[in-house]
């Protein structure tokens, strides 16, 4: 049995060629990895010794070769095929070990140019993964190092690959190829040529791609979609952020489904715009009720009161460690999904008979306010609508105040605070807040009036008081109506993006009405 070895990442790879060689399998490598398991005191053929011709072009030639995919090719059921290699001299090979050059971390770099892109795309390594991986049922084919263990155990074991094994790694190999391949296809894509600019220059690149290919993992099959008809499966980004959902742990509770994943995304997205202590309640993904206070009690207690019948089986989500006092108060409600950085040992004792709780811990980096999705999709009819994510953030330098009143230093951060809900709330949307907390959240209606207005009778069923409120619109007052709305239930200072043809006429009405109104200059549909 022989093994051809040739890694661009060289973790663990003379662990392996050893355990290999153990196991009295021959090892074949290319240049830098054969010089390392040769230093390493590894018996080991270069493949220069088996093709007969030397390694040319910087390296950009070595594998290309019928003695090298005449071995990785030959079906080993086929009588023909074993006389041409015998007829040829031809070796076969019966593991591949591959990894590609690192073209996805080489354009990643700040200063990456197109030459350094160009070098860095692999040829052999891929057109012999494809050979082992298609003559799956004669050879392994090994492209990640998480792979070895595996690997090694059957080797040990039964002195060759299952079936299964050597399927599963075709797989895998495939879809590592087809990975590489939307790379390079996306990276290029977005090159803006210039012939007059030298390939060492780093290129200008368009936001979105002439294709845009991209790769997912399924992380589950779903019992069922949005309704119990639909069948559904989630699946995660190849390489998912640091902090995201697709990143969380699920310690306890029934399986997540479909609903519960997009609400949980919703509100893990929110409670993360947050950098003091903050609670996020979301249902059908909408918050229903979102605060901030000194610890995770106090920010769940406030977000609770926004609206507890809503808040019933809703998914709940904090930026903080839930402790034991804030998970007594969450117990004596009816929550679907519960997620935080961690949970206090006491915490988790809380829940422990609530066996149907999915509780996610869900690691959060520093700055973890800035890890977001860079790019949102939407279905359409056998399209895709691609565009940057609503990242944008407000700063109180950001606020033009437009009318003769001013807002308070409390109204100003009241202000900011709801416009961070407001981002995350179907449009149109309408969120009156008071002293970091939600005090009535209107979402997704198609009139700007009937949310402002549902938003006051939200808040009239909470028992909660909008007078002295602040209130955030996500898209500019296209009449004055909404304004007063809002000012006849009680708020006394508008946050609004601004830019209608009457806007004059709105902030006549906010003068009129003796309230003050920033505009931010941006907007936050989110439909």
């Amino acid at each position: 049995m022989n093994a051809l070895i040739s890694v661009s990442d060289k973790t663990g790879i003379v662990e392996l060629a050893q355990a290999l060689h153990a196991l009295n399998i021959g090892l074949i490598s290319t240049g830098g990895t054969a010089k390392l398991l040769a230093d390493a005191g590894l018996p080991v053929t270069e493949v220069a010794e088996v093709t007969g011709f030397p390694e040319m072009l910087d390296g950009r030639v070595k594998t290309l070769h019928p003695k090298v995919h005449g071995g990785l090719l030959a079906r080993r059921d086929v009588p023909e095929h074993m006389a041409a290699l015998k007829a040829h001299h031809i070796d076969t090979i019966d593991l591949l070990i591959v990894n590609l050059y690192p073209f996805e971390a080489t354009v990643a770099k700040p200063g990456c140019t197109l030459a350094d892109a160009i070098e860095n795309i692999d040829i052999g390594g891929p057109a012999m993964v494809r050979s082992a991986a298609k003559n799956w049922k004669d050879v392994g084919v090994i492209t990640d190092a998480s792979q070895y263990p595996a690997v090694i155990a059957e080797l040990k074991a039964n002195g060759r690959l299952s079936d299964a094994l050597r399927f599963a790694l075709s797989v895998a190999a495939f879809n590592r190829i087809s990975q590489y391949d939307g790379a390079i296809s996306n990276y290029l894509s977005s090159v803006q040529f210039d012939a007059e600019q030298a390939s060492e220059s780093v290129p200008e690149r368009v936001a979105f791609p002439g294709q845009f290919n991209e790769q997912y993992v399924k992380v589950q099959d779903l019992r069922y979609g949005e309704n119990s008809h639909q069948q559904a499966a989630w699946y995660r980004d190849v390489s998912p952020a640091a902090g995201s959902l697709a990143t969380g742990v699920q310690l306890q509770g029934k399986e997540l489904s479909y609903n519960n994943i997009a609400d949980a995304d919703a509100a893990w997205e929110c409670v993360k715009s947050f950098e003091t202590p903050a609670c996020v309640i979301v249902k059908h993904a909408n918050p229903c009720g979102v605060a901030v206070g000194a610890h995770p009690l106090e920010a769940y207690s406030k977000a609770f009161q926004t609206d507890p019948t809503s808040a019933f089986g809703g998914i709940i989500a904090f930026n903080r460690p839930v402790d034991q006092a804030a998970a007594e108060a969450i117990s004596k409600q009816f929550v679907e999904v519960l997620m935080a950085p961690d949970f206090s040992a006491e915490a988790l004792a809380v829940f422990k008979s609530k066996v149907n709780v999915r509780l996610m811990k869900i690691a959060l980096p520093e700055q973890y306010g800035q890890v977001r999705n860079a790019l949102e999709t939407k279905r359409v009819g056998s399209g895709l609508l691609l565009q940057s994510a609503d990242n944008h953030e407000l700063a109180l330098a950001d606020l033009k105040v437009v009318t003769v009143k001013q807002p308070t230093a409390e109204e100003l951060g009241d202000l900011l605070f709801a416009w961070k809900v407001a981002k995350f709330v179907k449009s149109n949307a309408i969120v009156f807040c008071k002293n970091g907390m939600t005090m009535g959240v209107g979402a997704g209606q198609m009139s700007r009036l009937d949310s402002a207005r549902i938003a006051s009778i939200k808040a009239e069923a909470a028992q909660l008081s909008l007078q002295n409120t602040v209130v955030a619109s996500d898209a500019f007052f296209p009449f004055r109506d909404g304004l007063d709305v809002v000012v006849d239930a009680g708020a006394t200072c508008v946050a609004q993006p601004g830019g209608s043809m009457r806007d004059q006429e709105v902030i006549d009405a906010a003068n009129e009405r003796g309230v003050a109104m920033v505009f931010t200059g941006v907007r936050h549909f989110r439909h």
